[in-house]
């Protein structure tokens, strides 16, 4: 048995990977909640797994991401660390939030990086809403596809969390 899928798993759920994050990874299970989705990106960014980061980041945001970039970053940095400092499961309907510090190194330097992460579920799966790609105005049709203008949907939440407007 291959080391990766024996040791315990990178989102440091306490499980061994193959029985925590790899079944997401390979697309054999679904995240349950917003917290396994976000504990199995973090993993994946650890693992380089960037295929799984975009695929589980809205579909209509996942052309906007620079892969090379995010298979470069996640490459140069080591890992250190994931701590969860809140899942709010039931922002509404369909978003939850993730607060949640990620330890990791890269040059020559610790750093902590702590974010309040949106998610959205769309039909039965748990998506990331990034912030940091272009976002429609608000008086366009939301980014999750749900119908409603971005400013009644995924943008008032995003703008609580990152004051994006």
């Amino acid at each position: 048995m291959n080391e990766k899928c024996t040791s315990l798993c990178p989102c440091q759920s306490g499980k061994i990977y193959q029985d925590c994050c790899q079944p997401l990874h390979q697309q054999s299970k679904i995240a349950e909640t917003a917290e396994q989705l976000m504990r199995s990106r973090y993993s994946a960014f650890v693992l380089q797994h960037i295929d799984y980061i975009v695929e589980t980041t809205v579909p209509s945001q996942q052309a906007l991401l620079d892969y090379q970039a995010l298979k470069q970053w996640a490459a140069q940095t080591q890992w250190l660390g994931l701590e969860v400092v809140k899942h709010s499961p039931t922002l509404d309907k369909i978003h939850s939030a993730v607060e949640f510090n990620a330890k990791f190194a890269n040059a020559d330097r610790e750093q902590i990086h702590h974010e309040k992460s949106l998610f959205v579920k769309v039909g039965k799966h748990w998506y990331f809403a990034d912030p940091t790609v272009p976002l429609p105005t608000m008086k366009q049709p939301c980014i999750c596809g749900s119908g409603k203008k971005f400013k009644h949907c995924c943008g008032v939440m995003l703008c609580q969390f990152y004051g994006k407007n």
